[in-house]
């Protein structure tokens, strides 16, 4: 089973059992609609969901007091991969992580992709090389021009002036 990570347990609310989430999903309505997540690799199964201001809040079948809420207390939230179906040109942070990135042009290895920076306008792909050099490039198209998760490889044209080359 291939399990994404979706979120994380921030707090309790009110004495009944719920938990709040913090998701980690680029919308987080989507994780109204998941029937279980998992939890220290054990199966939570949902009696329901909701938003509840920049948070989801779960309540947990069983879980059924404060006392019993505070054990989730920062514990990651994961889901099966297969809940999501993604469009095309959209990835999983985890299936980024550690692609390979390569300029289309030269073929020259810039680094692997080591993190993602999530910024509002775009996303920014942190990458860094074999000596240790963090290079940021935009995730946009006029930079990115394939996106190979299976090959382990994107290709990129830097703008000019991004990576100043000594």
């Amino acid at each position: 089973m291939d399990l994404i990570e979706t979120g994380k347990v921030v707090g309790t609310h009110g004495i009944n059992g719920e938990v709040k989430v913090q998701p980690w999903a680029d919308s987080p309505e989507i994780m109204l609609d998941f029937e279980y997540v998992f939890i220290d690799g054990h199966r939570f199964d949902i009696e329901y969901a909701r938003i509840h201001k920049s948070n989801i809040l779960y309540k947990f079948y069983g879980i059924d007091n404060l006392n019993k809420a505070e054990l989730l207390r920062n514990k990651i939230i994961f889901v099966e991969r297969s809940f999501f179906s993604l469009a095309e040109g959209e990835y999983f942070i985890k299936d980024l992580l550690t692609l390979n990135v390569i300029d289309a042009d030269s073929g020259k290895n810039y680094g692997t992709i080591t993190d993602v920076l999530k910024t509002g306008a775009n996303d920014v792909y942190e990458i860094t090389d074999s000596e240790g050099t963090v290079r940021m490039i935009p995730a946009i198209k006029q930079v990115i021009t394939e996106t190979d998760i299976e090959k382990k490889i994107m290709k990129i044209r830097p703008l000019n002036g991004l990576f100043d080359e000594d």
